[in-house]
């Protein structure tokens, strides 16, 4: 991870770099993935069941690729007791948020007999993908289908990844069926958008898909738009944490690393005021990395994309935090405030004028929990958790975690009196 004083071209150098990963430049990686999606339109589950077992080395079947309510309950036997506790309190937490987010249909009429209104209806049926590659992330299944739930989506199907076992991880499996998930199919990456979108004789076709995942998922999730609604086309995962001396730089090296071991592109950016707490955080990741599992991934994201910037004071560090969340070449699902001053985001404060940007784009309250970098169980409690500090996620109206990203609008004109 390296340090670097902040300056605009220091900003800069960094932006264009991170601005590499961006899934519109990965056209070397298109072409494997329309043969991918041309052959599963085309042959539907035996392509499917073939490209299973050339990347998952899974032999799956019209009768073993849907996961089956004995393989449920033997999730459950197999996930631990707090475990399970966490994901029904953060089931509780995020189902509550997204109530807040429901829309109503509405009609009014004007005095020449005109007829106005907004018919809002959930969609039929939703595609929920859950990356299970690299690591297990139950948080995702958590956000995607409660949301779609909520919504009042009458079916939803995920996709996941199986293991070399045939099987799924059972946290994944105990939060689909917690959330409410219909049906669960054991297929993963391209294969399973290309499911979703056309419909195989074992999957059927959804009106909408949804969930992260690899470049090939993203870059599948591109292709399929205009045969099937998508969330949209996410690039690797990022994080951004603005912090000063009073920052406690055990958790901050621990959020940090909890969007790093996603994948090697992952993008993990520290701005600081204090030298001292970067030099803390850099031994922090030091001690972590003796011990986590997904090591050899965190090392090549934070040597590749991974920064921490030292600012001369606040309003520097803030001002660059705002050029960063703005830029297309970092997105970051989670913004960290590690500050002891109010930070000027929130109703009822001043805005500051260089988070203008981003407030406008949406910023959506979560949880926060110092993270523990363990396959997602962190991001887990952290909707489990109480507030005890301040983190957003921009979504800009666009993130699968959203009730309106499951809803249809149609506008409803009816005209009388001296219009007819």
């Amino acid at each position: 991870m390296r340090t670097v004083r902040l300056t605009k071209e220091s900003t800069k150098d960094i932006l264009e770099n991170l601005l590499k990963r961006s899934p519109n430049n990965y056209g070397k990686f298109e072409a494997a993935v329309a043969d991918i999606l041309a052959n599963v339109k085309e042959k539907g589950d035996e392509a499917l069941f073939s490209y299973t077992k050339e990347f998952d080395k899974v032999e799956v079947t019209p009768e073993t690729i849907r996961v089956t309510e004995a393989e449920i309950e033997e999730a459950y036997k197999a996930v631990d007791a707090s475990l399970l506790e966490v994901i029904r309190k953060a089931l509780v937490n995020i189902r509550s948020y997204h109530e807040k987010q429901r829309q109503n249909s509405w009609f009014t009429s004007t005095e020449n007999g005109t007829m106005l209104g907004q018919k809002v209806t959930p969609l039929n049926r939703v595609g929920v993908y859950v990356p299970g590659g690299k690591a297990v992330y139950p948080s995702s299944v958590l956000m995607n289908i409660v949301p779609a739930k909520v919504a009042g989506v009458p079916h939803i199907v995920m996709t996941t990844p199986p293991g070399k076992d045939g099987k799924v991880n059972p946290s994944t499996l105990v939060a689909a069926k917690e959330a409410g998930a219909d049906e669960i199919y054991k297929v993963g990456g391209a294969q399973a958008i290309g499911a979703l979108a056309y419909g195989t004789a074992s999957i059927p076709k959804v009106d909408k898909i949804v969930g992260p995942g690899n470049i090939f998922v993203a870059l599948a999730k591109k292709a399929v738009y205009g045969h099937v609604s998508i969330d949209s086309i996410a690039g690797p995962s990022e994080i951004l944490v603005l912090a000063d001396e009073t920052a406690n730089a055990h958790y901050v090296a621990a959020d940090l690393l909890s969007q790093a071991e996603h994948d090697e592109m992952a993008s993990a950016i520290l701005i600081t005021t204090s030298t001292e707490l970067a030099q803390n955080v850099e031994k922090e990741i030091e001690g972590y990395l003796k011990v986590l599992s997904r090591k050899e991934i965190i090392e090549k994201s934070l040597e590749n994309f991974g920064y921490i910037l030292i600012a001369e004071d606040m309003d520097e560090a803030i001002e660059a935090g705002a050029r960063f969340i703005v830029s297309p070449g970092f997105d970051p699902e989670i913004v960290d405030y590690c500050i002891e001053k109010q930070i000027p985001v929130f109703p009822g404060c001043v805005t500051a004028s260089e988070l203008a940007q981003a407030v406008k784009r949406g910023l959506e309250v979560v949880k926060f929990f110092p993270a523990e970098t363990s396959g997602g169980l962190a991001a887990i409690k952290a909707l489990a958790a109480p507030y005890v500090g301040m983190k957003f996620m921009p979504t800009g109206g666009i993130n699968p975690g959203n009730v309106r990203t499951y809803l249809e609008s149609d506008v409803i004109l009816a005209c009388g009196g001296s219009w007819m």
